[in-house]
């Protein structure tokens, strides 16, 4: 139900179904590719406890969601009626997009689902080359062979698997691109390829045409040229054909002429495209190591806010098909623990209870690769922990450049990216210098973040919550800016609020009142910056530029506003003690919800401090909050 809820509010917040054209997920976050992103409510979403962020980029309007987001995208195409991968082609976007935001939106949906499973390749993949190091396997045993088999799969025939997700983007057939691909890997095809490299082997005919024979296993842009000359096919023959016979006749006139011509031009020229970029890069990254390993390991995490990095993942896995290594990912790996290390100085350093258990699950994530977390709610907000990680990042990247450190499989850059590092040869100078740098990255970023990342904290005395004496003029008190109380009630602590997203501190600092009475008046002069349409939850920004956000109740959006009245809407100029919202404190709890009602600093990372009043109860318009800048 929770997940639910929370798809169709992302739902509704991008514009509804119709305004859909495609929908895929990554680690954390949903891109979607609408048709009119005018139509998208990027401001409600942010404002959304489910939603860690909203970034447009790259020709996608991507929802960050956080972990999980694969429970989440499953509701939302459930609520939306839409099948996995689904690309309503009948409407295309009325958004001009650029060549390099096609190119993004391109390679993301096709690696986009396979993300997961090529990141367990990769570590199984390392933990072999670990347990051969050390002695515990033997590459002759069972046990190494079974668990070889199951890293090596995914990479033996991903011609095979890219088939079917590139079919899917290219909006054709996937079971038809699924079978060029089979046919590259095809057991008779590899034993001619084998042949071919004999001395004095004898050069095979198609109808008179010679036959290159290459080793397709592993290789990534044949098959996704193969489809898309397929995709092409496929569509024009759908568009001749009877009906009566096109379900049948399509697929066996692709796969007669795309299969020849991929082996005949197709098949060699992607593979001299693909030989042509391994050079090139290695061509750039050999004429200085040390500096493309800094600019790299630097602006990746950049890169990932703005989903760009996707534009990587088909160069790193075309250096490990053409060498069989690649340093690119080896160069990453500092860029995350950079990351990593400036959260872990957040959560040694701050004294804020949310603080602490927000960095600690996102540094238990970014040590695994999952950076998004540690960026959006705890080091890019606070600032200056972004930049010491992007430094410490450089600076690891640079040492790891130098070392010439290369990883031997794909995954994320994570912790287990050490394993993979290590050559058939055994632990060697690289792969000490692929360690050293990253742990440079990482106590770079932490010590930083300690000793300079967070404000100073700002010492005063305990508030009181003594209502102001009208009339008020301004929402100032000698300390900071004065917030408030919108109601009456019990006042309860932040961090004892049942819905996590809120106790967490995620959604900015605050605190937390169970209402008396069922009224919500204005805490300070200002605008109503947002009124939710179920009217729940309204949004307030001071003439001073605090963002207060008033949620009444927990989960009380499944209401869909009964119960609520409204006085005001988005873009009311309203001052202190103005009536906002009134509501049933009767009915809602009978309903069964809690009316405990947090009440928000949205934008807290501005300021040095927010101050809570204290004591266990508190009065319309007492003092409620106090931000200092």
């Amino acid at each position: 139900m929770q997940y639910t809820t929370v798809a169709n509010e992302i739902l509704a917040g991008v514009g509804g179904k119709s305004n859909i054209n495609s929908v895929v997920h990554c680690a954390t976050r949903l891109r979607f590719k609408l048709k009119d992103t005018s139509r998208a409510d990027a401001q409600a979403l942010k404002n959304n406890p489910g939603v860690i962020m909203v970034v447009e980029s790259g020709g996608q309007f991507q929802v960050v969601i956080g972990n999980h987001v694969g429970e989440v995208y499953q509701a939302l195409l459930q609520q939306a009626g839409l099948s996995d991968g689904d690309e309503d082609k009948a409407q295309p976007s009325s958004q001009k997009e650029s060549l390099f935001s096609h190119a993004i939106d391109l390679i993301s949906g096709i690696f986009t689902p396979l993300l997961g499973v090529l990141a367990a390749s990769g570590i199984i993949k390392g933990f072999l080359a670990l347990s051969v190091v050390c002695g515990w396997l033997q590459p002759t045993s069972g046990s190494y062979m079974i668990l070889f088999a199951a890293s090596d799969s995914l990479f033996y025939f991903l011609p095979l698997i890219l088939g079917y997700t590139a079919g899917k983007k290219f909006g054709s057939n996937p079971f038809i691109s699924m079978a060029i691909g089979g046919a590259l890997v095809h057991p008779l095809m590899l034993t001619a390829f084998n042949a071919a490299a004999l001395p004095g082997a004898s050069t095979l005919y198609f109808l008179g045409i010679p036959i290159t024979f290459i080793n397709y296993t592993s290789s990534v842009i044949p098959i996704i040229l193969a489809t898309w000359v397929s995709s092409r096919l496929e569509k024009g023959l759908n568009q001749v054909l009877p009906s009566s016979i096109k379900n049948f006749l399509t697929p066996l006139l692709c796969l007669v002429m795309t299969v020849p011509a991929t082996f005949l031009l197709i098949g060699p020229l992607a593979t001299w495209l693909s030989q042509l970029l391994a050079s090139g890069f290695q061509l750039i990254y050999l004429a200085a190591p040390p500096i493309a390993g800094a600019v790299l390991a630097g602006f990746w995490q950049i890169c990932v806010i703005f989903g760009l990095h996707w534009g990587f993942v088909p160069l790193m896995m075309n250096n490990l098909s053409v060498m069989g290594n690649d340093v690119m990912l080896a160069l990453v790996l500092p860029g995350v623990m950079g990351q990593v290390g400036a959260t872990l100085g957040v959560l040694l350093r701050t004294r804020d209870a949310k603080m602490k258990v927000l960095s600690g699950s996102a540094f238990t994530a970014g040590i695994f690769g999952i950076t998004e977390p540690a960026v959006y709610g705890v080091t890019l907000p606070l600032k200056k922990p972004f930049i010491f990680g992007c430094i410490g990042g450089a600076i690891g990247g640079a040492i790891i450049g130098f070392s010439q450190t290369q990883v031997y499989s794909f995954g994320l850059p994570s912790i287990f990216t050490f394993a993979q590092m290590i050559p058939s040869t055994g632990i060697n100078a690289s792969v000490w210098g692929g360690i050293i740098g990253t742990l440079v990255a990482l106590l770079f970023a932490t010590i930083s973040t300690f000793l300079f990342g967070l404000p100073a904290p700002v010492a005063v005395a305990e508030m009181d919550n003594t209502p102001p004496s009208p009339p008020i003029n301004n929402n100032h008190h000698d300390l900071g800016e004065v917030v408030f109380s919108p109601m009456s009630g019990e006042l309860l602590p932040l961090s004892q609020v049942s819905d996590s997203t809120f106790a967490s501190g995620l959604l900015g600092a605050g605190i937390a009142i169970i209402p008396s009475l069922g009224r919500v008046v204005s805490p300070v002069n200002g605008v109503v910056a947002s009124l939710f349409k179920t009217h729940h939850a309204i949004g307030i920004e001071s003439d001073s530029g605090a963002e207060i956000l008033i949620h009444v109740g927990i989960d009380t959006v499944k209401l869909d506003g009964k119960y609520f009245t409204a006085h005001v809407k988005a873009g009311d100029r309203v001052n202190v003690g103005d009536l906002l919202l009134e509501f049933d404190c009767a009915a809602i709890t009978g309903a069964g919800y809690d009316l405990t009602t947090p009440i928000i600093i949205s934008n807290s990372e501005d300021y040095q401090d927010v101050l809570c009043a204290k004591g266990t109860s508190i009065t319309e318009q007492a003092t409620l909050l106090t931000v200092i800048r």
